[in-house]
């Protein structure tokens, strides 16, 4: 998701509470890897549901396959009230479990061995969570269309997929595939990730059936179930021919056909920036919502409302904002930065949505060129806030400042002028999806490889602009002889961040630190301004 221009698009997507406050032990239990989730990891899911709209209420059961990593008897499952465990059960034997909350500690009777592969059923019912203001706030969706027919769809980031279905809700673990089955009245059709298998039809309900053969966050899971129509078209990339498949209600179809032409495009620029779409086994769909939408990994969700930028706005406040419709290509630019790379901890979530939120001007950039791209990252800055560090706390499921979009974007923009060669930025980008292919990572893994690749110590960069919310100020002033004198302050101790200048409009790198130093420029120079791609404040003195 992404930060919005006005204050309350800023509030609610961003969903960033970060006050000093004290943690529970539900929030550890949430947050952290806990001794009872430390020892399995996951390997297949099916989730198996009954979605009864009338009622509000779901109904079915989760098969959660593992490999023992270390011989251990106790299991957590995550799972939130108002959601109930009716059973849990391995080999055909119920098992006692104890609850803390949303955390559910199984006692296994089977012994558990180090390399096996055992499973539990979760058997659970209820009436999940209904989101009041989807997606910030999570849940069920339970609305209806202009027909007067269900639309209904799940988000749950942060709040975490416990909130529908019961898992093992920590981001670090991904399972390597699963089947999602969904059974739905009759008159409408149910949409999840991954590709649909089969359809099982009886008197009132289908079932539908979808498999993901790639691993996949929790948080990316969905269901969708509408009036829905289907159309398709096939995308020529860099690893074959890609299925782009749309859902969308029965009358949006043809403005959906002029709409979704957005997609194409995006395939192409974000290939080109960061390597192949990273699900072709999957495929790629984009699913009407009754929301704003969510990067749900392979099923992708919209509700824009069909129309250019952010609902109508441009976010930059640039223009180049209304080029393009910004939930179709923030959120799928999440395929790469959120599915593909995933946080281990939701206090490193800048990797999802500052880079995300960066690919909005690097789709600029392809299709409109570099300056047009610069004027969109450079414009996002007036939505930043620097209240709160990006970074949050570890271990307890709290995410950073909502800075983590239009800042994180601009960290990254400015980085791509200290590497100061594009192609070599752009294989940075592209190694990381392919170095961190469907892998769980932190933020210091990332700051790490970025440094390595482009050979440059960017730590205090990193720490400058995630940790802190100090924004370096470069100060300067020009003395007789057009001496310039330059120094930072506001910045992390050791901080030396090059910095690019124009003297008359010619470039000049200079190497400012908290030490005043001095630069001899053209006597005959007539103007000197700092490169405004740079994150930086400026300050001229005046000479004494």
């Amino acid at each position: 998701m992404k930060k919005g221009l006005f204050a309350t698009v800023m509030m609610f997507l961003s969903v960033s509470l970060v006050h000093a406050q004290n943690f529970t032990e539900q929030d550890t239990l949430r947050g952290s890897i806990t001794p009872e989730r430390a020892w399995w990891d996951l390997n297949y899911y099916h989730l198996d549901i009954e979605v009864k709209p009338d009622e509000k209420f779901i109904t079915g059961s989760n098969t959660i396959r593992y490999k023992v990593l270390n011989e251990e008897q106790v299991l957590q499952v995550d799972l939130q009230p108002p959601l109930q465990i009716e059973k849990v059960t391995q080999d055909g034997k119920t098992l006692n479990f104890e609850s803390k909350v949303n955390a559910h500690f199984v006692k296994l009777e089977k012994p558990q061995k180090v390399g096996d592969f055992n499973e539990i059923i979760v058997y659970y019912s209820g009436k999940p969570k209904e989101a009041v203001r989807a997606p910030w706030d999570g849940g069920f969706s339970w609305k209806k269309d202009e027909n007067g027919k269900y639309f209904i769809a799940t988000s749950c980031q942060g709040l975490g997929a416990s909130v529908w279905w019961p898992n093992k809700d920590h981001m670090y673990d991904e399972v390597d595939s699963m089947l999602i089955s969904v059974k739905a009245p009759k008159n409408l059709i149910s949409v999840a990730n991954g590709r649909l298998r089969k359809i099982a039809e009886d008197t009132n309900t289908k079932t539908y059936h979808w498999f993901v053969s790639n691993p996949i966050n929790n948080y990316g899971v969905n269901v969708n179930i509408g009036d829905y129509v289907h159309f398709e078209e096939k995308y020529k990339g860099e690893n074959g021919v890609l299925d782009l498949d749309y859902y969308v209600l029965r009358d949006d179809l043809k403005k959906a056909k002029e709409q979704f032409t957005d997609v194409p495009k995006l395939m192409k620029a974000f290939e080109h920036w960061f390597g192949p779409y990273p699900f072709y086994r999957d495929s790629f769909k984009l699913v009407q919502v009754p929301y704003l939408g969510m990067e749900h990994q392979s099923s992708v969700t919209y509700g824009n409302q069909f129309q250019k930028g952010y609902l109508g706005r441009d976010l930059s406040g640039t223009g180049w904002g209304l080029k393009f419709d910004y939930i179709i290509i923030h959120e799928a630019g999440h395929e790469w930065f959120a599915n593909n790379i995933t946080y281990k901890d939701i206090a490193d979530m800048w990797v999802h949505e500052g880079f995300t939120t960066y690919s909005e001007a690097l789709y600029v950039d392809y299709h409109y060129g570099k300056e047009a791209g610069s004027d969109y990252a450079i414009g996002i800055r007036s939505n930043i806030k620097n209240e709160s560090p990006i970074i949050g706390t570890y271990n307890v499921n709290q995410r950073g400042s909502g800075d983590m979009y239009p800042k994180g974007a601009n960290l990254l923009h400015t980085i791509r002028q200290i590497i100061d060669d594009d192609e070599k930025w752009r294989q940075i980008l592209r190694g990381l999806n392919k170095d961190f292919y469907h892998q769980t990572v932190t933020s210091q893994q990332i700051e790490n490889y970025i440094s390595e690749k482009s050979g440059r110590d960017l730590s205090k960069v990193f720490d400058q602009y995630l940790r802190t919310t100090q924004i370096p100020l470069f100060e300067y002033q020009m003395e007789d002889g057009n001496i310039i004198k330059y120094r930072y302050t506001n910045v992390v101790d050791g901080f030396d961040m090059p910095l690019r200048v124009f003297v008359d409009e010619e470039p000049l790198w200079l190497n400012p630190t908290t030490e005043w130093q001095t630069e001899q420029a053209d006597p005959n120079a007539a103007t000197f301004k700092v490169d405004r791609n740079f994150y930086v404040n400026k300050k001229e003195l005046q000479a004494e």
